[in-house]
């Protein structure tokens, strides 16, 4: 179950209510989570602060909430280190959920791949329903080549890596295409009609930027767009030797695989690299999110315990 959180106003949260969350795309067993709306980006700040989530407290474990968009005054946030912590503080939840999600079906595809009795006509549904999700043709039961396949396919990508490409591709979350399609990662369209033409776009061009209808869906899709297209064929075969290797997955390291990501290659997969390195997202590898009991205790705040006053940028710092 799912609990929705819009912003009115600074410091005052109504309409909390219980909604399912069921994750179509991946099968996630519904679970208790809290869905942000915020019209500012000073209501983002005073809600990680009632929950005590902040860069500090990260060892604590991550609220499991979801954010429908970014603020529109993303732009508007002047302290640099501020923006780029409140905006990785935002996402981290909803990466950390894609990824269980995914690796919930490494782990049943893995175990069905190992078991010697008949698959079930359920279990059959649910396989052939992730080969086309994975754009991987063929039966991995009976195929060994597909089966491994599919296996440097279903598979989660760093926290860090995820993390480094949303900013670099939304300037923080400020970006047109990130405020007005939720676009985070640049993902575009061929279908006319259904995004938004970027600037600029060469005459006889068709390609549109992608609109997603939350920040999740762009998380979903770009993360199934780099475990299925061929252009990043080399980042999972990366990926698949280091499992083999029972080595961690390291986002500097995959991020080699990025250099189709970008016509500027080799800089762009420097820049991701750096981004990572600069920002200390490595450390993020490990986190896990708080338990629901957690979560539901730190949500649920009575109204008069709200701050009535509007957080400063100065009071924000002691936050992150």
């Amino acid at each position: 179950m799912s609990q929705k959180i819009r912003f009115y106003s600074i410091s005052y949260i109504v309409s909390l209510f219980l909604l399912c969350s069921c994750d179509v795309h991946t099968g996630n067993s519904a679970q208790n989570r809290v869905h942000l709306e915020p019209t500012s980006y000073h209501q983002l700040i005073e809600t990680f602060a009632h929950w005590g989530y902040s860069w500090e407290t990260l060892d604590q474990g991550v609220p499991a909430f979801t954010l429908e968009r970014f603020p529109r005054d993303m732009g508007h946030v002047r302290d640099v280190k501020l923006k780029k912590k409140l905006f990785f503080l935002s996402l981290l939840p909803m990466v950390i959920m894609q990824n269980e999600a995914i690796l919930q079906q490494r782990a049943t595809l893995k175990k069905l791949l190992a078991s010697s009795a008949p698959l079930t006509t359920k279990q059959q549904q649910w396989l052939t329903l992730l080969c086309h999700e994975y754009r991987c043709e063929g039966d991995p039961l009976t195929n060994p080549q597909v089966a491994r396949q599919l296996l440097t396919r279903v598979d989660m990508l760093p926290t860090a890596l995820v993390l480094a490409q949303a900013a670099n591709e939304s300037a923080y979350g400020s970006s047109r295409f990130a405020q007005q399609a939720n676009n985070i990662f640049g993902q575009w369209t061929f279908t006319p009609g259904t995004g938004i033409v970027p600037a600029g776009r060469p005459e006889g061009a068709t390609y549109e930027v992608r609109k997603f209808s939350n920040l999740a869906a762009s998380i979903r899709s770009y993360m199934n767009n780099l475990n299925s297209h061929r252009a990043y064929q080399s980042l999972r075969e990366k990926r698949y030797a280091l499992r083999q290797a029972d080595a961690p997955l390291e986002g500097k390291k995959l991020a080699e695989g990025l250099l189709n990501y970008s016509t500027r290659r080799d800089a762009y997969v420097n820049e991701i690299q750096t981004m990572i390195r600069h920002n200390r997202l490595a450390q993020l590898a490990a986190l896990k999110l708080r338990t629901d009991v957690q979560l539901a205790r730190v949500s649920l705040l009575p109204q008069h315990q709200m701050s009535s006053r509007r957080t400063s940028t100065s009071q924000a710092n002691l936050l992150f």
